[in-house]
């Protein structure tokens, strides 16, 4: 029987169905999930979970540390689970500042000014989670200068070296706090048995995929994620479809929804090809460049078309652009569902 890889990674990412009750299982399934947008992570999450699940559910969990914000894949925010954190960014770090080399040299942001600023943020958190202007406060008084996009790298910088991650959030504002402290029992996993890990995660709930697929979502180079993706022969499923070897879980189910997706979805992000879930007539649409990925519209199988919010008091104002035909039942329903996530009426843009 020919592969349905769309059907199959729909299924594993929880998109069709819902094995989990919680949003750090969901996490902790995918391994990470992108969150540079948080709005849309918060969503990405919620779209993988029952009927029932909120916004200001999720939240909560995020406040209360049971998903942590980081920077990780590819120098961009993640939530990845707290056991899962320290061995994930370990995993990832050096390649990620090894390729950030030339823009800290642009930045003036050597060795010693980077160690000079994870000891200045450590000793700061030590005391309290600090909102980003109040971190910026500390580096200028341990004469670290946080101005322009530095400050935004040595965060990042102090996230990979495993000091600080995402805290409480203090009104609007996000804030970081020790890592040690948000994770005390992070696991530590041997540096040659993290990238079989992190291919096991990625690989039962994103499959049927190829090891450039795992190469492009993780940052590992590609002999590393070939080999990591083959260590797991014993417990992966292997197929070769028009030319690519694709690795999956052999027990997997197949589904299809419709459902509205967050910017930077899983489900398009996760992969470097993603011709098998979208058009290429509809690619720029939803890929304009910039490393921009809109939100967009998955009916049965396919990626049919963007979608936008405009919230409105107690309502949510949603458009819909589409390039296919899409039951307007369905369509419906699944902004109904997100309106609901979001306890706000919806009404439709015209």
């Amino acid at each position: 029987m020919r592969l349905s890889v769309a059907r199959l990674r729909i299924g594993a990412q929880q998109i069709a169905r819902h094995d989990f009750r919680r949003p750090k299982d969901v996490v902790a399934w995918l391994g990470a999930v992108q969150a540079q947008d948080y709005a849309g992570a918060k969503w990405a999450l919620g779209a993988r979970l029952p009927d029932g699940v909120t916004d200001a559910s999720i939240e909560r969990a995020l406040d209360q540390g049971e998903m942590l914000r980081t920077h990780a894949m590819r120098w961009t925010w993640q939530l990845v689970a707290p056991e899962d954190v320290r061995w994930i960014v370990e995993l990832v770090a050096p390649r990620l500042m090894q390729k950030a080399a030339r823009r800290h040299r642009e930045l003036e942001l050597d060795a010693k000014t980077i160690a000079q600023s994870n000891a200045a943020i450590g000793k700061a958190l030590a005391e309290a989670p600090l909102t980003r202007a109040e971190l910026a406060a500390v580096l200028r008084r341990a004469r670290v200068a946080p101005d322009g996009q530095r400050l935004p790298h040595l965060l990042a910088c102090a996230e990979l070296a495993c000091i600080a991650t995402s805290g409480p959030r203090r009104g609007k504002q996000h804030t970081w706090t020790l890592l040690d402290e948000r994770a005390p029992r992070a696991r530590r996993v041997d540096p040659r048995d993290a990238a079989a890990e992190l291919a096991f995660r990625w690989a039962r709930s994103r499959g049927p995929a190829t090891a450039d697929d795992f190469a492009w979502w993780s940052g590992l180079p590609s002999s590393v994620a070939r080999e990591a993706l083959q260590a797991n022969a014993h417990r992966l499923a292997s197929e070769t479809l028009d030319g690519r070897t694709l690795w999956f879980d052999a027990k997997a189910r197949a589904g299809d929804a419709t459902c509205l997706l967050p910017a930077f979805d899983e489900l398009l992000v996760g992969y470097r090809v993603r011709d098998d879930l979208l058009d290429p007539s509809l690619a720029k649409r939803i890929n304009a460049g910039g490393g921009m990925l809109a939100a967009s519209i998955l009916a049965g199988d396919r990626i049919v078309g963007t979608w936008r919010r405009e919230l409105a008091g107690a309502r949510v104002v949603v458009a819909h652009s589409l390039d296919a035909r899409v039951g307007r039942d369905e369509l419906a329903r699944a902004t109904r569902r997100y309106a609901a996530f979001l306890e706000r009426a919806y009404d439709e843009a015209r």
